[in-house]
Protein backbone atom coordinates (compact mmCIF):
# COMPACT_ATOMS: atom_id res chain seq x y z
CA UNK A 1 0.00 0.00 0.00
CA UNK A 2 3.09 2.65 0.82
CA UNK A 3 4.13 1.72 -2.67
CA UNK A 4 1.36 4.04 -4.60
CA UNK A 5 1.39 6.38 -2.17
CA UNK A 6 5.63 7.48 -2.88
CA UNK A 7 5.14 6.72 -6.78
CA UNK A 8 2.27 9.46 -6.68
CA UNK A 9 4.53 11.88 -4.28
CA UNK A 10 7.53 11.30 -6.62
CA UNK A 11 5.73 11.58 -10.02
CA UNK A 12 4.39 14.92 -7.36
CA UNK A 13 7.24 16.09 -6.90
CA UNK A 14 9.00 15.56 -10.61
CA UNK A 15 5.95 17.46 -11.72
CA UNK A 16 6.27 20.61 -9.31
CA UNK A 17 10.33 20.56 -10.63
CA UNK A 18 9.73 20.66 -14.34
CA UNK A 19 6.81 23.22 -13.81
CA UNK A 20 9.35 25.56 -11.85
CA UNK A 21 11.73 25.18 -14.16
CA UNK A 22 9.90 26.05 -17.21
CA UNK A 23 8.42 29.01 -15.50
CA UNK A 24 12.18 30.38 -14.37
CA UNK A 25 13.30 29.78 -18.05
CA UNK A 26 10.15 31.74 -19.27
CA UNK A 27 10.67 34.74 -16.91
CA UNK A 28 14.28 34.81 -17.79
CA UNK A 29 13.27 35.05 -21.71
CA UNK A 30 10.75 37.41 -21.20
CA UNK A 31 12.86 39.50 -18.75
CA UNK A 32 16.27 39.85 -21.15
CA UNK A 33 18.47 37.83 -18.97
CA UNK A 34 19.24 36.17 -15.41
CA UNK A 35 16.44 36.90 -12.79
CA UNK A 36 16.96 40.11 -11.11
CA UNK A 37 19.39 41.42 -14.04
CA UNK A 38 16.27 42.57 -16.23
CA UNK A 39 17.08 45.24 -19.35
CA UNK A 40 15.92 48.04 -16.67
CA UNK A 41 18.20 47.19 -14.42
CA UNK A 42 21.05 47.01 -16.27
CA UNK A 43 20.80 50.34 -17.23
CA UNK A 44 23.30 52.94 -15.80
CA UNK A 45 23.11 56.11 -15.51
CA UNK A 46 24.81 59.06 -18.16
CA UNK A 47 26.73 59.51 -15.39
CA UNK A 48 28.27 56.33 -15.62
CA UNK A 49 28.64 54.16 -12.90
CA UNK A 50 28.65 50.07 -12.14
CA UNK A 51 26.62 47.84 -14.70
CA UNK A 52 24.35 45.56 -12.49
CA UNK A 53 25.29 41.88 -13.85
CA UNK A 54 28.56 42.91 -15.03
CA UNK A 55 32.16 43.45 -13.29
CA UNK A 56 31.91 46.88 -15.49
CA UNK A 57 32.51 50.11 -14.52
CA UNK A 58 30.91 52.37 -17.40
CA UNK A 59 32.39 56.02 -17.89
CA UNK A 60 30.18 59.25 -18.46
CA UNK A 61 29.62 58.71 -21.84
CA UNK A 62 28.09 61.65 -23.91
CA UNK A 63 24.86 61.77 -25.76
CA UNK A 64 21.71 59.63 -25.63
CA UNK A 65 22.64 56.62 -24.17
CA UNK A 66 21.34 52.69 -25.83
CA UNK A 67 21.51 49.83 -23.13
CA UNK A 68 21.62 46.98 -24.91
CA UNK A 69 21.47 43.46 -22.85
CA UNK A 70 23.52 40.49 -24.70
CA UNK A 71 22.73 37.11 -23.52
CA UNK A 72 21.95 33.70 -24.08
CA UNK A 73 20.25 30.53 -22.52
CA UNK A 74 23.83 29.12 -21.48
CA UNK A 75 25.94 26.56 -20.98
CA UNK A 76 26.34 22.96 -23.06
CA UNK A 77 22.69 22.31 -22.82
CA UNK A 78 23.11 22.21 -26.37
CA UNK A 79 26.49 22.60 -27.53
CA UNK A 80 27.52 24.05 -30.75
CA UNK A 81 23.70 24.05 -32.34
CA UNK A 82 22.34 26.52 -29.82
CA UNK A 83 22.89 29.40 -31.95
CA UNK A 84 21.41 26.99 -35.24
CA UNK A 85 18.53 26.10 -33.60
CA UNK A 86 17.69 29.66 -32.62
CA UNK A 87 15.68 30.97 -29.99
CA UNK A 88 18.55 30.81 -27.63
CA UNK A 89 19.96 33.90 -27.62
CA UNK A 90 18.64 37.27 -27.38
CA UNK A 91 19.80 40.88 -27.58
CA UNK A 92 17.63 43.67 -26.14
CA UNK A 93 17.58 47.49 -26.19
CA UNK A 94 16.22 49.44 -23.30
CA UNK A 95 15.05 52.30 -26.33
CA UNK A 96 13.77 51.84 -29.56
CA UNK A 97 14.46 55.53 -30.46
CA UNK A 98 16.97 58.55 -30.12
CA UNK A 99 17.84 61.72 -31.26
CA UNK A 100 20.63 62.74 -33.83
CA UNK A 101 24.16 63.22 -32.70
CA UNK A 102 26.12 61.74 -30.07
CA UNK A 103 24.64 58.28 -29.42
CA UNK A 104 26.58 56.05 -26.77
CA UNK A 105 25.87 52.34 -26.80
CA UNK A 106 26.41 50.28 -23.32
CA UNK A 107 26.36 46.41 -24.51
CA UNK A 108 26.39 44.33 -21.49
CA UNK A 109 27.03 40.57 -21.72
CA UNK A 110 24.59 38.80 -19.19
CA UNK A 111 25.22 35.56 -20.97
CA UNK A 112 27.61 32.64 -20.66
CA UNK A 113 29.18 33.24 -24.17
CA UNK A 114 31.09 35.99 -25.92
CA UNK A 115 29.18 38.20 -27.69
CA UNK A 116 29.95 42.06 -29.48
CA UNK A 117 27.57 44.84 -30.39
CA UNK A 118 27.86 46.63 -34.45
CA UNK A 119 25.68 49.00 -35.33
CA UNK A 120 24.69 48.82 -38.96
CA UNK A 121 22.29 51.16 -41.41
CA UNK A 122 19.50 50.06 -42.46
CA UNK A 123 18.72 50.63 -46.17
CA UNK A 124 14.89 51.87 -47.18
CA UNK A 125 12.27 48.97 -46.67
CA UNK A 126 15.03 46.70 -44.66
CA UNK A 127 13.85 45.07 -41.91
CA UNK A 128 15.76 44.36 -38.88
CA UNK A 129 16.34 40.32 -38.87
CA UNK A 130 16.58 40.11 -42.57
CA UNK A 131 20.33 40.19 -43.20
CA UNK A 132 21.84 37.16 -45.49
CA UNK A 133 23.75 35.12 -43.00
CA UNK A 134 26.92 34.11 -44.67
CA UNK A 135 28.49 30.34 -44.82
CA UNK A 136 30.83 31.60 -41.85
CA UNK A 137 27.68 32.28 -40.05
CA UNK A 138 27.74 35.86 -39.59
CA UNK A 139 27.02 39.22 -41.73
CA UNK A 140 28.26 41.25 -43.81
CA UNK A 141 29.69 44.71 -41.77
CA UNK A 142 30.07 46.92 -44.82
CA UNK A 143 29.05 49.77 -44.24
CA UNK A 144 29.30 49.57 -39.97
CA UNK A 145 29.48 52.76 -38.10
CA UNK A 146 31.71 51.32 -35.03
CA UNK A 147 31.74 48.34 -32.75
CA UNK A 148 31.25 47.70 -28.88
CA UNK A 149 33.62 44.45 -28.42
CA UNK A 150 36.23 44.92 -25.80
CA UNK A 151 35.49 43.44 -22.67
CA UNK A 152 35.14 46.45 -19.79
CA UNK A 153 36.23 49.00 -22.78
CA UNK A 154 35.40 51.27 -25.76
CA UNK A 155 35.05 49.91 -29.12
CA UNK A 156 36.58 46.88 -31.11
CA UNK A 157 37.92 43.90 -29.59
CA UNK A 158 38.50 40.30 -28.94
CA UNK A 159 34.70 39.96 -28.04
CA UNK A 160 32.59 40.98 -24.34
CA UNK A 161 33.19 38.18 -21.88
CA UNK A 162 30.40 36.92 -19.81
CA UNK A 163 29.76 39.29 -16.95
CA UNK A 164 31.12 42.23 -18.40
CA UNK A 165 30.42 45.20 -20.65
CA UNK A 166 31.79 47.23 -23.86
CA UNK A 167 30.32 50.56 -24.82
CA UNK A 168 31.23 52.96 -28.01
CA UNK A 169 30.31 56.06 -28.96
CA UNK A 170 29.05 57.02 -32.02
CA UNK A 171 27.66 60.49 -34.88
CA UNK A 172 24.47 58.97 -36.09
CA UNK A 173 22.65 60.97 -38.80
CA UNK A 174 18.80 60.51 -38.42
CA UNK A 175 17.57 57.28 -40.35
CA UNK A 176 17.04 53.53 -39.01
CA UNK A 177 19.76 51.27 -37.72
CA UNK A 178 20.56 47.61 -36.58
CA UNK A 179 22.53 46.72 -33.75
CA UNK A 180 23.22 42.99 -33.70
CA UNK A 181 25.62 40.51 -32.18
CA UNK A 182 27.79 38.79 -35.08
CA UNK A 183 29.57 36.14 -33.29
CA UNK A 184 29.01 33.39 -35.93
CA UNK A 185 25.33 32.11 -35.42
CA UNK A 186 24.51 34.70 -33.08
CA UNK A 187 22.39 36.85 -35.49
CA UNK A 188 20.87 33.88 -36.75
CA UNK A 189 19.74 33.08 -33.42
CA UNK A 190 17.94 36.19 -33.15
CA UNK A 191 20.37 38.65 -31.80
CA UNK A 192 19.62 41.88 -33.65
CA UNK A 193 17.39 45.32 -32.73
CA UNK A 194 16.04 48.03 -34.43
CA UNK A 195 16.73 51.53 -33.06
CA UNK A 196 15.48 54.86 -34.91
CA UNK A 197 17.62 58.36 -35.16
CA UNK A 198 15.10 61.49 -35.67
Amino acid sequence: MTRPVRRGWLVGALVLTVGLLVGSVAWVAANGGRPGDGVAATSVSRAGGHLRGTSSEVPDLPGAVVHVTLSDMGGGMMGGRRAAMGGAMWLRTDTSAVPAGTVSFVAANLGTEDHELVVLPLAPGQDAGARAVQADGTVDETGSLGEASRSDGAGAGDGIEPGTSGWVTLNLAPGRYEVVCNVAGHYAAGMYAEVTVA
